[in-house]
């Protein structure tokens, strides 16, 4: 059995909370930007595709770039 030091161990533990914290925020980010994009076509009816490109594009973006990660990655 390895024998970590109770520092390492909480900080190992702090490391992968602040890890799952940031990735749900960022999560959550998207989920707003989403909202803010079903809004903005509700609103603006038919011309939705021309005055909501911006949010669109924005949304699809941070699709790409911000899913939630697990802590551990393993090499397949």
């Amino acid at each position: 059995m390895s024998k970590f030091t109770e520092a390492e161990i909480k900080g190992r533990l702090q490391e992968r909370e602040d890890h799952i914290k940031e990735s749900w925020v960022r999560a959550m980010e998207v989920r707003l930007v989403r909202e803010e994009l079903e809004k903005c076509q509700k609103a603006e009816g038919v011309n939705h595709y021309e005055n909501c490109k911006w949010l669109s594009d924005k949304y699809l973006q941070m699709l790409r770039d911000n899913q939630v990660k697990g802590y551990k990655k393993i090499d397949t």
